[in-house]
């Protein structure tokens, strides 16, 4: 078990190889189930789910974590922040963001709510789609600025990308305020996601 554990690839591997096994324990027990859309579709909902607790534990631990206690950290080990720990993450982190986004819109085109809540229902007037519609243009602004914004900064400020020093302050600053702007539209955008679950 502690070969297992002491290697995360294995330990994900397992994982998902725990969860296929608990799948076609749930599948024989009800007597197996149609692959149809909605099968497709509570598969869609889970990768989006993995995805999004990726995303938003990253970007909460940058906020939490990292950003708070960088000021506390002595000089002489912040590059391995910069170097080793924060590229590793932000790649994580922007691949997440993308992933949620496309199974996210793919989960709408299959339960067919995709136009409706991309217009937030205005013309149906249906308040599920409102809520949902509200938390996916959120979902959105906050991907597009993972991909066009923090990680643009974030590669002059961790020195992937060589710029002057002051470029270099600037895109740090400019990172730390859209990763907070993204923090400051996670929660509203998780309860709409939530409570929209629970309207017709």
């Amino acid at each position: 078990m502690s070969k297992l554990l002491s290697s995360l690839s294995k330990t994900i591997h397992a994982s998902f190889g725990l969860t296929i096994l608990i799948f076609l324990f749930l599948f024989f027990f009800n007597g197996g189930f149609a692959f149809d859309t909605s099968f497709w579709s509570s598969l869609c909902r889970f990768i989006h789910v993995i995805f999004a607790i990726m995303w938003i534990g990253l970007l909460w631990y940058f906020n939490f974590v990292q950003i708070p206690n960088m000021s506390k950290i002595p000089d002489d080990q912040k590059p391995a922040i910069g170097k080793i720990i924060a590229p590793a993450a932000l790649f994580y982190f922007r691949w997440a963001a993308l992933f949620t986004i496309i199974s996210g819109l793919l989960l709408s085109l299959l339960n067919g709510y995709f136009y409706d809540a991309m217009t937030l229902s205005i013309i149906s007037g249906i308040p599920k789609h409102t809520a949902i519609g509200i938390g996916m243009w959120l979902g959105l602004i906050m991907a597009f600025n993972v991909w066009f914004i923090i990680w643009p900064n974030q590669k002059r400020a961790l020195g992937m990308v060589e710029c002057d020093v002051e470029l270099r302050l600037k895109s740090a600053n400019i990172a730390m305020l859209f990763s907070r702007t993204n923090t400051l539209l996670s929660i509203p955008m998780l309860f709409l996601m939530v409570a929209a679950q629970n309207l017709y």
